[in-house]
């Protein structure tokens, strides 16, 4: 497998160019949409989560756009690409829910998995309040929650500084010295293309040829709506009204698992009714698609050879998808998806170092071809679009990772095999992660992952005191991920100065207005309650899966060392390299992989199923009609049917919200 020949990828690869000219997008207009989105839509966004497990992110930015697009119109004036990238940016950015955890950290401390297998009495002051006095408050607005709050502010200052500088450098490195395509970004650039198109229509009176966006957009927020309401704003107003909600499609999916175990034992079966689960499988890859299908469908035939076979021994007849999934995880899945996950690491670092062979190669036949000329034309865009130099890049980096490892020893008691974890994270384990992932996405819009990291640093490091170490704020992430955005940016002709300026004023909108939705929404009813079913239902399980790690530490024998199995491990790492070399001398599809090792894991059984179903409906019937201008409808599509029902959700929120804060007096 080829990631530079995969036929699918092409595709991706020639949506869009970037443009010659790039303008400075940051406006005022750019500061009062953030602004309107904090106010606005993150108390959908929170609602959302806690109901579907879903948030309104892509649905904020798009009414932030159209309503601002719309305020301009009426005043004779059309918002350019860059100020529509922006708003898009501000829009997603204040999105962001930092506060979040700390709802679920409030439930996690009083939740059965974690009193029974010993880790809520051991939950250090600073990750939540251990007084039961203090969460029935219902109020982060109180000195005992003091420090986990300031821990997450401190932890979204770094984790910006950090993504804004690192993810450029690396972005500078994949497709600016490397020249790698990008094949992903297009996709997110389409719909902002819709929209300057639509106002180009409106402002001249006429419609152009190939000014379709907007009304494909247009069909896609019908579509959105008419979903939203019956799968999101039916329950939400019903249990505004009734004090019940009324669910006709069951969130988050329909579980067939206990009708199913008669014949398919240790299988969970079921499926999601969210139709953004469907449209998804339309946009993305197909052969992706169907490598999750066939994985899945593997999963149901190993599960009862596996049971048979008494691997497979937690499981009881009568359980739901929900213990099925978490037994499973505990006997087989967790060791084996490990090994899945570290054979997709091998693969992807492979790939990377075959393809900085390759370029190595070409460089040296030109250079015996002749002298090598640079190009002027390159240099000139890259001081245009407003490029930073690499010293800046460099020095916050060291200057955050620091931060970083002093905060966490003086937490950790400064143990010795903590801090040799902390300066590995922070110097040797994030840099290296980020390149490949960086290169990945440049190549086949894929990220890589190294399972378990952390958690098998921490277990070597000779930690036995507790569980304290799992909640420090760590210098770890996969800041590569992000080049994507940078990419997009310049198809849209966007001066990078304009997301440095943009940065400076977030980061006080989203905590201010974050901390104050979450604390309004607790302040109504407990959490998980009937009213949120997903966190109702989901929320066990999670914490069930956290327990299994954090009893690692506690110095006796745990869920953790039932869980992990070496010889699984070298299962799935074998299955893994091997799925991948068969696949390779076929020449199978690069997304062929990453969905089967995806449909392998053992995921919830509540989106493999939609999404191919979606894929199939977009492969053999849309595509077969309108041939490869599907790919560039497709996307625009899912961003208005994602609007269409963020924006139906928002509604029904606010009725909920209104209904909740109205003060009944006695008389």
């Amino acid at each position: 497998m080829d990631f530079q020949k995969d036929k699918e990828l092409q595709e991706f690869r020639n949506l869009m160019t970037p443009p010659e000219v790039f303008e400075d997008g940051f406006k005022l207009s750019s500061l009062i949409g953030a602004l309107f989105i904090g106010l606005m839509m993150v108390p959908g966004g929170i609602y959302m989560q806690l109901v579907a497990g879903i948030g309104v992110g892509p649905a904020a930015q798009w009414v932030t756009v159209i309503l601002f697009i719309e305020v301009a119109r009426r005043a004779h004036k059309n918002l350019k690409r860059p100020e529509v990238f922006v708003l898009f940016y501000m829009a997603s950015a204040v999105m962001a829910q930092p506060f979040s955890g700390l709802i679920y950290k409030q439930f996690f401390i009083q939740s059965q998995a974690a009193t029974a297998m010993g880790v809520a009495e051991l939950l250090p002051k600073w990750y939540a309040p251990d007084s039961s006095e203090v969460l029935a408050q219902r109020d982060f607005f109180v000195v005992d929650w003091l420090p986990a709050v300031g821990l997450v502010i401190f932890a979204n200052i770094m984790s910006r500084i950090n993504t804004t500088f690192m993810s450029f450098g690396l972005f500078k490195l994949a497709s600016d010295i490397e020249k790698l395509p990008f094949p992903m970004a297009p996709v997110g650039a389409q719909g902002i293309m819709a929209l300057v198109e639509q106002q180009t229509e409106e402002s001249t009176g006429k419609v152009q040829a190939g000014n379709w966006k907007w009304r494909v957009f247009s069909i896609g927020g019908i579509l959105g709506m008419a979903f939203g309401s019956i799968y999101m704003a039916l329950p939400t107003i019903s249990s505004a009204i009734f004090g019940k909600p009324i669910i006709i499609m069951p969130i988050p999916f329909v579980d067939w698992t206990t009708k199913t175990t008669p014949y398919l034992p240790a299988v969970a079966t079921g499926m999601t009714l969210n139709m953004m689960q469907f449209v998804t499988g339309m946009v993305l890859p197909f052969f992706a698609m169907l490598g999750s299908f066939l994985g899945w469908l593997c999963t149901v035939v190993m599960n009862p050879l596996l049971y048979h076979y008494r691997v497979l021994t937690s499981w009881e007849l009568g359980d739901d998808a929900i213990k099925t999934s978490f037994k499973n995880t505990l006997d087989f899945y967790f060791s084996f998806g490990l090994g899945l996950s570290m054979s997709v690491a091998i693969v992807g670092i492979y790939q990377v170092i075959r393809g900085l062979r390759a370029r190595k190669a070409k460089m040296k036949e030109q250079q015996n071809a002749g002298p090598l000329n640079m190009d002027e034309d390159d240099e000139r865009r890259y001081k245009a679009r407003g490029d930073i130099k690499g010293g800046y890049i460099i020095g916050a980096y060291i200057l955050t990772s620091m931060l970083y490892i002093m905060l966490s020893g003086w937490l950790i008691d400064w143990h010795p095999g903590v801090m040799v974890v902390l300066v590995f994270f922070a110097f040797f384990y994030t840099p290296l992660l980020s390149y490949v992932t960086s290169r990945l996405e440049g190549m086949a819009g894929e990220a890589v992952q190294i399972p378990f990291i952390r958690e098998a640093s921490f277990i070597l490091s000779g930690y036995t005191g507790g569980v304290k170490v799992w909640f420090l704020p760590l210098p770890q992430a996969d800041y590569g991920k992000r080049t994507v955005f940078w990419r997009q940016a310049e198809l849209t002709g966007t001066k990078f100065w304009s997301i440095w300026k943009t940065d400076l004023i977030l980061v006080p909108i989203i905590l201010c207005t974050a901390i104050i939705f979450e604390q309004f929404i607790w302040s109504l009813g407990p959490i998980p309650g009937p009213d949120y079913p997903y966190a109702e239902r989901m929320w066990e399980l999670e914490a069930q899966n956290q327990c299994i790690i954090f009893t690692s530490t506690l110095g006796r024998y745990s869920r953790f060392e039932q869980a992990f199995n070496p010889s699984f491990i070298g299962y799935g790492l074998a299955g893994g390299i091997g799925i991948f070399a068969l696949l390779s001398n076929l020449s199978a599809p690069v997304m062929l992989y990453y969905g089967l090792i995806r449909g392998l894991g053992q995921s919830m059984p509540n989106v493999a199923i939609t999404e191919f179903l979606g894929a199939l409906l977009g492969r053999f019937y849309f595509r077969r009609k309108m041939g490869l201008t599907w790919k560039q409808y497709v996307p625009v599509v899912a961003a208005g049917f994602s609007c269409g029902m963020g924006l139906i959700t928002v509604f029904s929120v606010g009725i909920n919200f209104l209904a909740k804060s109205v003060i009944k007096i006695p008389f």
